[in-house]
Order: structure tokens, then C-alpha cells, then sequence
């Protein structure tokens, strides 16, 4: 009896441990929003109290691009052909003009820093089978007077870059959500 004791507290601490676990990892997958269930996507969320105001200048039309791609260096780039800078900022504006309520000029202007990775399969640095599945990426940087507010990062799939405007999409709404935050 004074064995079968200590066996089953170990044995309840164990159960109860690996059901807190399995919830843990199962919540690290949840995402904020749904468009963000489509392809693997990352956010860090800053919690700044001038996020408001930052999703506000968006929603005003107050902000500035800052961009570039980056094409594949060890293979040949699909996606040279396909989409230059000033496309991607095109679709950008075009995409962010559907949340502009009411243009209202400001001194304070939200910068938007960034970037389309091409996802270079012949990268020597890629190990895994999964770094390969996907077409690239988009890096988002919300700023406003020099802070970082928040960074996603999500994964386009088309290699013709055909869901880009989809996924900008996807991250604008990402971004005015934290206004519920």
C-alpha cells in the first residue's frame, strides 16, 4: 500500500501535466483572426497604447510604404517576372483603400515597413522538406514615431504570387483587429 500510493500521485501529476501541455500547444496554433488559417502565419503584438491611433491614421489614409522584395538568389526567381515593387505597393494601396472610412489629413503618419520574400528552394540553409512547400512570405512592420506596434509574418502559396493581394488583405484586417485588444 505505501508504494501503490506514491505510484498514483505520480501517475494523477503525469496525466494532469501532459493534459496541460497538450492545451498549451493546441492554443500556440489558434489563430486571432480566420483569414490567418489559410497559411502559416506569425504575429507579435506590441500592446502599445498607440495602437488606436496607428490603426486610425490606416483608416484615414495617413501612412507611408516602405518596401521591397527580395527575389531568390540560388534558384531562378519566378516571382521577378511576375511582380515588381510598385505592383506590390499598387495592391497594397488598393487593398488598404477598402478600410478608408473618411480621409483626414494628419501631421502623425503610420509607417508600413514591408517586405515579399521569394522562397528560395535551392537555399542550401533549408533542411527541412516543409521550408519548401511554400511559395514565400510577406513581413509586415506597423509603426508609428519610430515604436514598432506590431509584425506579422504570413505565407503565400501560388507560385505565380496570385494570392499576394489576398494575403495583405489578410494581414490589414490583422492589424485593425488589435483595435479590440
Amino acid at each position: 500500500m505505501r508504494i501503490i500510493t506514491p505510484i498514483f500521485i505520480v501517475l494523477i501529476i503525469s496525466i494532469f501535466s501532459y493534459s496541460l501541455y497538450k492545451q498549451i500547444k493546441k492554443d500556440l496554433k489558434i489563430q486571432r483572426v480566420s483569414c490567418q488559417e489559410k497559411t502559416v502565419t506569425f504575429e507579435k503584438i506590441y500592446h502599445h497604447p498607440k495602437t488606436k491611433l496607428a490603426i486610425e491614421l490606416l483608416k484615414s489614409n495617413n501612412y507611408t510604404l516602405q518596401s521591397h522584395i527580395e527575389y531568390s538568389q540560388h534558384m531562378k526567381s519566378k516571382l521577378i517576372d511576375i511582380l515588381t515593387i510598385d505592383e506590390a505597393n499598387t495592391q497594397l494601396h488598393d487593398t488598404i483603400a477598402s478600410y478608408v472610412f473618411k480621409e483626414k489629413p494628419n501631421k502623425d503618419r503610420l509607417i508600413i515597413d514591408y517586405y515579399i520574400y521569394e522562397n528560395d528552394k535551392k537555399d542550401l540553409g533549408k533542411k527541412q522538406e516543409n521550408s519548401k512547400k511554400y511559395a514565400g512570405y510577406l513581413v509586415f512592420e506597423f509603426k508609428l514615431n519610430n515604436t514598432l506596434l506590431y509584425k506579422i509574418q504570413s505565407d503565400y502559396m501560388k507560385l505565380d504570387a496570385s494570392d499576394i493581394p489576398e494575403r495583405m488583405n489578410c494581414i490589414i484586417q490583422s492589424f485593425i483587429s488589435l483595435k479590440d485588444e
